[in-house]
């Protein structure tokens, strides 16, 4: 019985035993022929225990101008770390943490946006690592250097890729900004945010690569390793049509006149007359993409996205289609003043009007009287065709996201009335350059575009590219031709609206334009001198333009005595010289005459003097009755040709009369003279206190006022009575 109890015993922890191997062998079997634990591939595992990646960060393609000039770059850049800890430090004599933050600090508050004080605040928390905010970030590789020159222990740098836009405040709203976002997967990459950056970001955005190898537990390379590299894409550089130079100039203008009248909005765009390329774009508000200070006052490209009444300016495409249609005759004649639309009145900005005048003057002036009558004789049908050949109330399908389309108000008569003069009916910027176009190319209105092309950086080759495009043809070459002859009169006409436009060496075509603003709170239009949009659109040179300029400015500060076209000017005028001389365009040719040599002409006959003098191209002005010349304001020098060279003579004192003299030479005629000179104001003389043409004595002194040509513009547009107190007369 003993020994059955025994083999009982053996024959039990066989049977478990054996039980404990059968699961093993067939675990053992299992895991050989699936590869799989619990659902998972042992392989695969392993291969991920043992495998490293690196990731390889792709850069973002560049943005440039036509020339190539960067706008928007990645640009490497570092951000500065302090280590606290003082178990990182394993040698003394090269210490691995701040070990003395009073120091540190004192030499970083030399090159970080932080005082000593704020960033020992930072290196006293008790934290392992810290770092400095925003004015850590973003440190270029100088002021990296610099610092590490100062050997501060403790300090580090991590390396990192940002935007840069080197240009600073430069076309933001079109180039628009990228910033950094996180994805699903956790990885860090940049993304357009607005504007080109975001309409492009397929083409600007590169592909990470990546590089895999094989590790020990200890994470030492694997001797047979397997490595993989697969290379990053850079993202493709974009070429915009814009150009730096050109850029450049609109947004000095623009902030110069910004800073001077405060105003509400402004607008600013530059293209080219022959292909419709944008050369240039802004707007005010802006901001810089850099800091993004600004973007919340306007985070919107108005020239593209908005819509706005155009005024006057709307005019040029109106005149076009009355020419077009062979009813406007410049000769013919018209009452002005105001037109009666089913008993509403329609008045030009002169209310009584300027009498029984020509059509022609009619543009000149910018009589809405004239153009209601255009209407009448054109038909209300035929001219709305018209507004659809130039492109108004349709998108000009530009390579920008979120454009309007604007809209024409055109259902009753009142509506089509004024929609002839630019009342009612909304149109973008970009609607106004395209239609310009066709006046500018011979009838042939190109397509506005900014995108040049798009280049692949790994290959140089072009992706895409840009190219001319015709997108109607409203009128003929004929027309055009005259309509730029017309609004070209309109800068040169002693009546014309466009005067202050007026650029000497080049002939400027183009349409000024005041236009009411809608009230958003009452529904009607704001009231006010300045409470409107004054703008101007030109084209030079007229005879065959090379460049089309639009410049808008609302709502400016307008001082008491300066007109609303003079924000304007500021702009349109120097933007539009300075690119004519940019891009080469010669002013026309002026006779040239050599300078003349002064002589000491004391004691010789005065009118013999002056006719030879004369005749050499200087303009002479005796001062005195006597028959020999006693002194003179110039001696042994050499005047250009037009110089005013002053002559006195023995006898009898004459005062000449000085209206339009320069305060220069002025000036020169009183010190010849030695006559006592009080003088206001700058530019030219407009007055005097001494009757010209009349002897007077030495003793008497001379008053002279004087005005700038805006001054006198404004002085004269005054109704009669207004003008300013006269000089008494002596």
């Amino acid at each position: 019985m003993r020994k059955l109890k025994k083999n009982w015993g053996a024959y039990l922890l066989f049977m478990v035993f054996g039980a404990l191997f059968f699961l093993l062998i067939t675990r053992f079997l299992t895991l050989q022929i699936t590869g799989e634990a619990e659902g998972r591939d042992l392989a695969a595992q392993a291969q991920a225990q043992y495998a490293r990646s690196q990731i390889l960060e792709a850069e973002r393609g560049k943005i440039l101008d036509r020339n190539g000039e960067v706008i928007a770059e990645d640009t490497q850049t570092y951000k500065i770390v302090a280590v606290l800890d003082e178990n990182l430090t394993t040698n003394e004599e090269n210490p691995r943490h701040v070990i003395d933050p009073q120091t540190t600090a004192s030499t970083l508050s030399e090159y970080l946006d932080l005082s000593e004080a704020e960033i020992m605040e930072i290196l006293t928390q008790e934290r392992k690592q810290v770092e400095f905010g925003t004015e850590g970030k973003d440190i270029p590789l100088e002021i990296k250097q610099q610092i590490e020159d100062a050997e501060l222990p403790g300090i580090f740098f991590l390396q990192d890729l940002k935007r840069f836009y080197p240009n600073g405040i430069f076309s933001s709203h079109l180039i628009g900004y990228a910033q950094p976002e996180t994805t699903e997967d956790g990885m860090v990459k940049t993304v357009g945010q607005m504007g080109v950056e975001k309409n492009l970001n397929e083409y600007l955005e590169g592909k990470n690569g990546e590089l895999s190898f094989e590790t020990d537990a200890r994470g030492y390379l694997l001797p047979g390793g397997e490595e993989a590299l697969t290379k990053a894409k850079d993202g493709h550089d974009v070429y915009l049509t814009l150009d730096k130079k050109i850029q450049t100039f609109l947004e000095d203008a623009m902030s110069q006149v910004s800073d001077e009248y405060n105003p509400g909005n402004m607008f600013g765009i530059v293209a080219d007359a022959k292909t419709g390329e944008i050369l240039a774009m802004s707007q005010r508000p802006t901001f810089d993409p850099d800091t993004r200070v600004g973007l919340s006052e306007n985070w919107y490209n108005q020239i593209v996205e908005s819509t706005f009444e155009p005024g006057s300016t709307f005019k040029t495409f109106s005149l076009a289609a009355a020419v077009e249609e062979g009813v406007f005759n410049p000769n013919a004649t018209y009452q002005s003043g105001s037109y009666d639309v089913l008993g509403q009145k329609i008045n030009d900005h002169n209310v009584s009007g300027w009498g029984t005048i020509s059509y022609l003057e009619g543009v000149q002036r910018s009589s809405n009287t004239a153009f209601a009558k255009l209407l009448e004789q054109m038909g209300d049908d035929v001219y709305r065709n018209y507004l659809d050949d130039f492109g108004f109330g349709q998108m000009t399908d530009i390579d920008l996201p979120n454009e309007a389309p604007g809209n024409i108000l055109y259902n009753y008569p009142i509506e089509k009335v004024t929609t002839i003069f630019g009342q009612g009916t909304t149109v973008t910027p970009l609607q106004m350059i395209q239609a310009e176009t066709a006046i500018a190319g011979d009838g042939k209105m190109k397509k506005p575009f900014v995108l040049s092309k798009v280049v692949d950086p790994e290959t140089g080759d072009a992706v895409y590219e840009g190219e001319p495009e015709v997108s109607g043809q409203p009128i003929s070459a004929d027309t055009a031709s005259k309509v730029r002859e017309y609004l070209a009169s309109t800068v040169t006409s002693e009546v014309g609206t466009g005067q202050p436009f007026n650029i000497p060496g080049y002939e400027v075509a183009g349409k000024s334009g005041t236009a009411q603003i809608p009230d958003s709170q009452t529904g009607r239009y704001m009231t006010g001198r300045s409470n409107y949009l004054f703008s101007f659109i030109g084209m030079a040179p007229a005879d065959d333009p090379e460049l089309i300029v639009y410049i808008g400015v609302q709502q400016p500060d307008l001082p008491a005595d300066e007109i609303s076209s003079i924000p304007v000017s500021k702009v349109f005028n120097p933007v539009m010289l300075n690119s004519l001389k940019y891009r080469n365009i010669q002013p026309a040719e002026a006779p040239v005459k050599e300078n003349v040599t002064v002589e000491d002409y004391t004691g010789q006959d005065p009118q013999s003097v002056k006719e030879k003098l004369e005749g050499e191209g200087l303009s002479v002005e005796v001062m005195g009755n006597g028959s020999s010349i006693n002194h003179q304001s110039n001696m042994h020098d050499e005047l250009m040709a037009g110089e005013r060279l002053i002559l006195v003579t023995d006898e009898e004192l004459t005062i000449p009369d000085f209206t339009g003299w320069s305060y220069r030479d002025v000036v020169k005629a009183a010190a010849t003279a030695d006559l006592e000179l009080n003088a206001t104001g700058t530019g030219f003389a407009t007055q005097q206190n001494l009757t010209a043409n009349t002897a007077i004595d030495q003793s008497q002194p001379l008053t002279v006022k004087f005005e700038t040509p805006e001054e006198t513009r404004t002085r004269l547009s005054q109704p009669q009575g207004e003008d300013e107190d006269e000089l008494p007369q002596g």
